[in-house]
């Protein structure tokens, strides 16, 4: 059987005598297949790239090869989708080399543990052990074409019947993930033969080439998956760091799509890499690069490397096994979005071009790995042991933190690090180093260990890029000509999390036990026989999740705006949650069980007297209701952002959010609603919403409703007249009056860069910001802050920059700092023009409220030092508003 038989042409695109693949003798992949060995047609009933299979067709692959060569394949599961929907690899390989799974598992964990591990045992290693390629396809569910290649690759390693492939199995573990993201793939797969007619469409503006929203890009809370391996708050990506971290492959691809214009794109990346990104690491991502461009240059596909996709952003599938010691790269496709697509040049790209391509590109990167493969041993070795002689010699050796401001904080940092990969010690006694004491509790990372360059990414402030790099972007704004800066250039998870960190040249000496994956540590009731009340301070995710999770529950929940001192002389920060037994009967059992599902510390108290503050009666003590929650949905809403949202409501807090599209919002009934949250937006949200919208929704404000707006949704709020601040423009105290007039006075241009200021515009917005960590103040007399820290960090995108409030119409309740940046790289003016601007601003409307962040502080669901803001917002608003009950 020859390879043209695997992809046959579609009978649509028979119809239009338009050629799906190239027949074997192209590939050059003029092999004889075994016939025993069934064909994807076989199995699934339509030859390979001939239809978009659907996850339920992907998966009934995989187990039928799985089930029909138990000694070459094994399938292993890693966790559900949201939707319910499995999450699998599978591992191919010879006989021999799959009869030793679990003996490669073990021996590739002492490679790795390379504190554990002598030298003469890693060479034994080096000279044993197979190769690995760990195949990840899909991770974008509207990218179509990899997860069929992943099939196909499947299909070629077990059928070939030629010297080379064997080969490749003879000393090679190749594991395929065929699809990261099942729940966005069957959202795309559904939509898009619903829009097919008799015959695909080329056309780029027709349905099939365009997706209603969400697209099926994310998976079921919105995530770009892609930018999850930082925060690995979704099981789609959770679930496949736990199989990496036991598995340790040697080689990652991500296999992606691009724009239907492009060609083909592999490593190497654009600048700027990643410092902590080896040279030998470079070296290799150089050669499989090369060895790609000889497959394909065999074959006639068009590609290129080095333009775009840099290697700076660890929080990529692509760059995250980099910092373990891994090789891993990007690949990425240009899409046909469907069967077929016309590109601007006029030619016809079909679905099976990107299956073939991928199949290839597989291929080719698997030869790679079996001809490296004691190269690549014995590099991954070198990398974990460097990592460690680096750290006993750095001056931040070790990082420390305790939690004494943020417990909850300070145990999910701990708990993630350790679920990246990285050994975190908990001390279980109180300790000095370098000067500072530290309570028993506290947790502390030894860089000198086979993670060090991950909990060097992990853990710096900054990572600096290139200074040429730096150069030339400046360059390239001051000639108008775009930054080539990809994404987030900060991404320090002690600073996401507000977590105050030191450092220190010195391990402590004191009673330790390595720290667990969890990430939420059980609470506890101190006083759990109170006789009057119990007190949660406020402050936390744990304090917040026991808010969310009483009233919820039915139980009356008070909250003191201000910082109160009980007569026991303890005092309690403002935000403070009290639950009273005369209100709540039968609460001790309760709130027992409270503390330890959300974590949360709670202190029992026997007397109501307070002796500085609200008492528990008092009118700066306000009842916390349950909030009916609702958030705009669909277009224009950027659907990154209402899904983050959504999640940490929903996952991290266990709120319920009822979703409602702008269209609806003219003639919704909103009385039943106390909250309205409207997500940063991608479009024009007053044509959406309509006059009527806007007068319904305006209505429900003044009548006593809480609408807080993210991100950019705040320029609704400012033109709708509901908030009194204004965008700025970019700041300029020179205008240049480019000459509207017909004719203009002569002048006189003496150097270049008299030239380059002149021809910067008179009025522009600010420039545009990929994204850095920035510095905010904290206006802590306002129960909006109750509980927050007098300074944070936020992470900044974009540019838009608005107006301070004036006293009379509301309060600036967080502004940057004078010091704005905290971490990443942003332009000189931006950090001029954002000092003292506002972040959080609040405004009265009647017997409602307008609350709006600047920016989104659910960014990705990895800013949690501002979760406790937004739970403000919500639960404080609610409680502020006076509507008629």
């Amino acid at each position: 059987m020859r390879f043209k038989k695997l992809l046959a042409v579609s009978c649509i695109a028979a119809a239009l005598q338009l050629t799906t693949t190239a027949n074997a003798q192209e590939l050059g992949l003029d092999v004889n297949y075994d016939p025993a060995v069934p064909t994807l047609d076989e199995l699934l009933g339509y030859p390979a790239g001939s239809r978009i299979s659907s996850p339920d067709a992907i998966q009934s692959y995989f187990e039928q090869i799985a089930e029909k060569y138990p000694s070459q394949v094994k399938l292993i599961n890693y966790g559900k989708t949201w939707e319910g929907r499995d999450l699998f690899f599978v591992v191919l390989s010879s006989a021999k080399n799959m009869q030793g799974f679990e003996q490669y598992q073990q021996g590739i964990q002492k490679l790795s543990n390379a504190n554990k591990t002598s030298a003469s045992e890693a060479q034994q290693l080096i000279k044993s052990l197979p190769a690995s390629v760990w195949l990840s396809y899909g991770v974008h569910g509207n990218e179509i074409s990899s997860p069929e290649a992943a099939m196909l690759t499947a299909y070629h390693l077990l059928a070939a019947t030629d010297t080379k492939t064997k080969s490749y199995l003879d000393n090679t573990l190749v594991f395929i993930d065929p699809m990261q993201n099942p729940d966005g793939r069957a959202r795309f797969v559904a939509r898009y033969y619903m829009t097919t007619g008799i015959q695909h469409s080329a056309d780029r503006n027709s349905a099939e080439h365009n997706e209603p929203w969400p697209s099926g890009r994310s998976n079921h809370y919105l995530f770009d998956l892609n930018r999850d391996w930082l925060a690995l708050t979704q099981p789609e990506i959770a679930g496949q760091v736990d199989a990496l971290l036991e598995n340790m492959p040697l080689v990652f691809v991500d296999l992606h799509e691009m724009g239907g214009d492009t060609s083909y794109y592999f490593t190497p990346e654009a600048d700027p890499y990643n410092p902590l990104i080896t040279p030998k690491q470079r070296e290799t991502l150089w050669a499989i690069g090369e060895n790609n461009g000889r497959w394909f240059d065999e074959r006639g596909y068009d590609y290129f490397t080095r333009e775009i996709f840099d290697a700076f952003y660890p929080g990529y599938g692509a760059s995250w096994p980099l910092y373990h010691g891994s090789i891993s790269m990007t690949y990425e496709m240009a899409s046909a979005r469907g069967h077929v697509f016309r590109t601007k040049d006029g030619e016809i790209l079909t679905y099976g071009d990107g299956v073939q391509r991928h199949f290839v590109a597989s291929m080719s990167t698997i030869e790679s790995v079996s001809q490296q493969r004691e190269k690549l041993l014995a590099n991954f070795w070198n990398y974990r042991k460097q990592g460690i002689e680096i750290g006993k010699d750095s001056k931040q050796r070790t990082y420390l933190f305790s939690g004494k401001d943020d417990a909850a904080a300070a145990q999910k940092l701990a708990g993630l690090l350790t679920r990246h990969g990285v050994e975190v010690q908990q001390a279980q006694e109180s300790f000095s180093v370098c000067g500072v004491n530290y309570p028993a509790g506290s947790f502390w990372v030894d860089s000198a260990q086979p993670a060090h360059y991950m909990v060097r990414t992990m853990l710096d402030k900054s990572i600096a890029m290139d200074d040429d790099f730096l150069e030339e972007q400046e360059r390239r704004r001051a000639n108008n000509l775009p930054d080539e800066i990809y994404d987030v250039t900060a991404w320090s998870l002690p600073l996401m999390f507000n977590v105050d960190y030191q450092t220190c040249n010195r391990v402590p000496n004191a009673d330790s036990q390595v720290a667990s994956r969890d990430l939420i540590k059980p609470g506890k009731v101190v006083n759990k026989d109170a006789k009057v009340a119990f007190i949660v301070p406020w402050g936390d995710m744990n304090a917040g999740r026991f808010l969310t999770t009483a009233v919820q529950a039915g139980y009356t929940v008070k909250r003191a705006d201000m910082a109160f001192k009980h007569k026991n002389g303890t005092t309690y920060p403002a935000g403070s949650l009290i639950l009273t037994t005369a209100e709540n009967p039968d609460i001790h059992a309760a709130v027992e069980h409270l503390a330890e599902a959300t974590g949360a510390t709670v202190y029992g108290v026997d007397s109501s007297w307070v002796t500085e503050g609200p008492s528990f009666g008092s009118n700066n003590t306000k009842r916390i209701h349950a909030p009916n929650v609702l958030m705009l949905w669909d277009e224009p809403v950027s659907s990154l952002n209402a899904g983050h949202t959504r999640f940490v409501l929903e996952q991290q807090f266990g709120y319920p959010v009822t979703a409602m599209r702008a269209e609806n919002m003219a003639r919704a009934d909103l009385s039943h609603y106390q909250v309205l949250i409207i997500p940063a937006v991608y479009g024009n949200l007053a044509n959406s919403l309509g006059d009527a919208g806007k007068a319904n929704l305006t209505n429900w404000v003044e009548r006593g409703g809480v609408l807080i707006t993210l991100g950019n949704s705040t320029q609704w709020a400012v033109d709708s007249e509901l908030l009194s601040s204004a965008l700025e423009r970019v700041i300029t105290d020179d205008p240049k009056g480019h000459g509207k007039e017909k004719r203009v006075d002569g002048m006189v241009l003496e150097s270049k860069a008299q030239l380059m200021h002149y021809i910067t515009p008179d009025s522009a917005d600010p420039y545009w910001t990929s994204g850095v960590l920035t510095n905010l103040d904290v206006d802590q007399e306002h129960w909006l802050s109750a509980g927050v820290k007098p300074n944070l960090v936020s992470i900044t995108v974009g540019n838009q920059i608005y107006r301070p409030l004036s006293i009379e119409n509301g309060r600036n309740i967080v502004s940057y700092s004078e010091d704005v940046l905290a971490s990443g790289y942003l332009w000189a003016e931006n950090q001029k023009q954002l000092q003292y601007k506002p972040y959080l601003m609040w405004q009265p409307r009647q017997k409602g409220m307008v609350i709006s962040f600047t920016q989104e502080p659910t960014y990705r669901a990895y800013l949690d030092g501002l979760n406790v803001l937004l739970l403000n917002a919500i639960f404080g608003g609610a409680a502020h508003a006076t509507p008629l009950r």
